[in-house]
């Protein structure tokens, strides 16, 4: 497999390019990183965009969601979508309203979803869905059974149309604006776990697993 995915008319980064990348490794280390995606589709003409969780296996993306969805019904007919994933890393301030920004790290995704059919392969997508959101909590829980995998779509995206945009850095001034008694510069953002807390109903001898309490995302 090449390092870095083949560029389309779709995804030419046209707005500062500069930022843009097509290596995979890049795309793939955002993708790992966040939780949400948000989903565009078209039904009769009227567009939507849905967010949803998601995991990477590989070089494809898998999207689950309720059989009765709107979304999983009409995505499975294999039509067109388009995926963005974005982390924000900071807010950027600079000394004019015009030039704030922020610093990110994003990725769009085009193509056609796949229906998962096959039971161990769908087992498998939910096993790497649950491991993507909290790593090592599939072998404790119970998995799921014959209802509700039925109750369950799971879709299959090739990652093979995509691309990645990133902004570091301070902000970027007109040359003027550099003078103003303004303060200029970057607050870092970043998701961070806090202390878990026990469901109510939880059993008092049950004691919290090393992987909750020390559970932290890159």
């Amino acid at each position: 497999m090449s390092k870095e995915i083949v560029r389309t008319e779709r995804t030419k980064i046209r707005r500062i390019p500069k930022r843009g990348s097509f290596e995979r490794e890049t795309i793939y280390k955002i993708l790992d990183e966040a939780f949400v995606c948000h989903v565009g589709f078209t039904v009769d003409d009227q567009p939507f965009v849905i967010p949803t969780s998601y995991a990477r296996i590989g070089d494809r993306l898998i999207i689950h969601g309720s059989s009765a969805s709107r979304m999983m019904r009409t995505l499975g007919w294999e039509k067109p979508i388009c995926v963005t994933v974005t982390l924000i890393d900071g807010l950027v301030l600079a000394r004019s309203a015009f030039h704030h920004s922020m610093n990110y790290r994003s990725v769009v995704i085009f193509g056609k979803a796949k229906l998962i059919s096959d039971e161990q392969e769908k087992i498998a997508a939910l096993e790497a869905l649950t491991e993507h959101i909290v790593p090592n909590r599939w072998p404790e829980i119970r998995p799921p059974n014959e209802l509700e995998l039925k109750a369950t779509t799971v879709l299959s995206l090739p990652i093979e149309e995509a691309s990645a945009k990133i902004r570091t850095g301070s902000p970027v001034d007109a040359e003027e604006d550099y003078d103003l008694e303004v303060w200029a510069g970057v607050i870092p953002l970043k998701v961070k776990a806090e202390s878990s807390i026990a469901d109510e109903k939880l059993k008092k001898e049950i004691s919290i697993p090393a992987y909750i309490s020390g559970y932290k995302r890159a």
